[in-house]
This record gives structure tokens, C-alpha cells and sequence, in this order.
């Protein structure tokens, strides 16, 4: 006589949050892409399915790292299992740095498929492709992220060189900052944050929430302090926050963002601090953020950064 399998408890009795389906890269040490952003998420009460797009031994910063990387018909085949055993509903699809075409491609199908089981899945993409005028990426991602990611993202978290590709605009004051926002409202996505935007030596965030389309979106920013350190994972970290608080405040993405930011920059402080405990100069290197020693700040922040509206 054969049994029953037992229900998926997370798709029988589903938490008030949701079901997130993360695919990211993967560090055996340090936090950096699903190391980074799954923990977090589980600790705002999501349940997380990470895929991981590759598994190396360390971040590639280091001298050398060894592993594995996903192809796109190996991602297919993991969405194939998933399917085949009725596991394909998500309430989140979260993306971060992807390294060739093939993968992308092989991403806008797994949204197509994900919202043929659930059309009000959220997509949350951090487009990575490069920094401060640098592109990590070959230039023909670029254009693919532009052309059919952009589109299909309900939520779009560029940093200011990252928008800038995205828009074709240059970003050197807050109002081009909200310009980017808005032509970027154009091509999908109703929530665009770009997370750093750097304007005479000062950083600061500015979130875009158009509600309806057509409609004027509600924009706003928040500064940030700088802090002399360079850390890996905290772009990942901060999309996975966003996603987080956004979800929790549904109409209000700037409290989302206050709360992102505050849990972000906790983070980074306790890292500069335990780095210097330990006698090492924080400048020196790129730092491996503190995350499981500031999951208090990451479940409940301390809202020290205030968002800013803009009339």
C-alpha cells in the first residue's frame, strides 16, 4: 500500500510573508549572493529556496577560489524538478549577479514559468553589472537586462552606474536621479530604488513607487553616511532587505527603505568595529560583512535613517 506524501508544509500553511525563490551566487566562506541574502530573509519570517548560480570555494576578491558554475540548462532542470512535483509557487522571485547570456535567458523563462502558477509573483532584480563607471559583465547582458528584464521586474534595485546603463541617462544630481526612476517606471517595474547614488562626495538613496501606472510617482531619498571600508555581499544584502521591508510595507516603500538601510548600515558599522578589535586596518581590504552577529539589527532595525519626500 503506498502513503501519501506529506504536504509541503510551506505551500499548505504558507507564512503571512511569503515563499521566496532566490537564485544568486554561492560561497562556501564569506557572505555574498544566497549567503548573504537568504539568512536575512528567514529572519523576517520568509521561507527562502535558494538556487545557486555558482559554488565557489570564496568570493572572487580573494587570490584565487575554486568551484563549480550553473549553466542555463542545469538551472532548467532544477525548475523541472520543482514543477514535476507541484513545488513552483512562489509569492518572490529574487535575481542577483548573473554572468552570461545564456543564464539570463534562461532567468525570463523561469519568471514566465513562475507566473503561470502564481501571476502576482514579485520579481525583485538587482541588475549587477558593474560599479562606479567599471562593468563586471559582457556588454551584450547589458542589453538583454535593458531590453526583456527590465520589463518583466516588479522591483529594480541599480546602484547609480547601473541605472545610468539601464536609462542611457547620466546621473550627477537628484533630479536625474528621479528622471532615471521614471523612464525606468516605463519600461515595468512599479518600485525602482537605486541604493547609492554618489553627488559631490555625499551618498545617498533615492526610492521611486509608482502605484498605478501613468500615475506620479511617489519619490524620495535618504542620505547615507559614508563609511571608509569596502565590504562585498552589502548590495546583496540590500536588495534581500528591500524585498524584506517592502513586502511588510506594501504601499510604503520609503519606510521599507528607512528600515533597509538602518539594518544595512548596523551591519557595516559592526563589521569596521570587529575588524578593528581585531587589529586590522578596515581600508586596507574588502571586508566579510558580520551578518550572523547583527541578526537583531537585521529583525528588529533601529530606524536611524530617515526617508526624505519629494514634492
Amino acid at each position: 500500500m503506498s502513503r501519501a506524501a506529506p504536504p509541503i508544509l510551506s505551500l499548505a500553511l504558507p507564512s503571512e510573508t511569503g515563499r521566496v525563490l532566490s537564485i544568486q551566487s554561492h560561497t562556501v566562506q564569506g557572505y555574498v549572493g544566497n549567503k548573504s541574502a537568504v539568512f536575512p530573509l528567514q529572519l523576517l519570517g520568509y521561507d527562502v529556496d535558494p538556487i545557486n548560480s555558482v559554488q565557489f570555494s570564496n568570493h572572487t576578491g580573494y587570490p584565487t577560489f575554486k568551484g563549480q558554475v550553473l549553466n542555463g540548462q542545469q538551472l532548467w532542470e532544477l525548475i523541472e524538478g520543482l514543477e514535476a512535483n507541484d513545488l513552483l509557487y512562489y509569492t518572490h522571485l529574487l535575481t542577483g549577479y548573473i554572468g552570461s547570456v545564456s543564464f539570463l535567458n534562461t532567468v525570463l523563462r523561469v519568471v514566465d514559468k513562475l507566473r503561470s502558477v502564481n501571476p502576482k509573483l514579485t520579481y525583485v532584480c538587482d541588475p549587477v553589472m558593474g560599479d562606479e563607471g567599471k562593468l563586471y559583465i559582457p556588454q551584450e547582458l547589458v542589453t538583454v537586462y535593458r531590453e526583456k528584464v527590465v520589463p518583466v521586474a516588479s522591483m529594480l534595485t541599480p546602484n547609480q552606474f547601473e541605472a545610468e546603463l539601464l536609462t542611457g541617462y547620466r546621473i550627477v544630481s537628484e533630479r536625474d536621479g528621479r528622471e532615471a526612476c521614471n523612464k525606468l517606471h516605463d519600461a515595468g517595474p512599479s518600485k525602482v530604488v537605486i541604493t547609492s547614488i554618489s553627488i559631490n562626495g555625499d551618498l545617498r538613496l533615492i526610492g521611486s513607487h509608482q502605484k498605478e501606472k501613468g500615475q506620479v510617482p511617489e519619490q524620495f531619498k535618504i542620505l547615507i553616511p559614508k563609511i571608509p571600508a569596502y565590504f562585498t555581499g552589502t548590495g546583496d544584502l540590500m536588495t534581500a532587505l528591500l524585498l524584506g521591508w517592502s513586502n511588510k510595507h506594501p504601499d510604503n516603500l520609503d519606510k521599507a527603505a528607512e528600515l533597509a538601510v538602518s539594518s544595512l548600515q548596523a551591519v557595516l558599522q559592526r563589521t569596521v568595529n570587529d575588524y578593528r578589535s581585531a587589529e586590522f586596518d578596515p581600508q586596507s581590504s574588502s571586508l566579510e560583512i558580520r551578518l550572523i552577529q547583527s541578526q537583531d539589527d537585521i529583525r528588529n532595525p533601529q530606524v536611524n535613517f530617515k526617508a526624505e519626500r519629494f514634492d
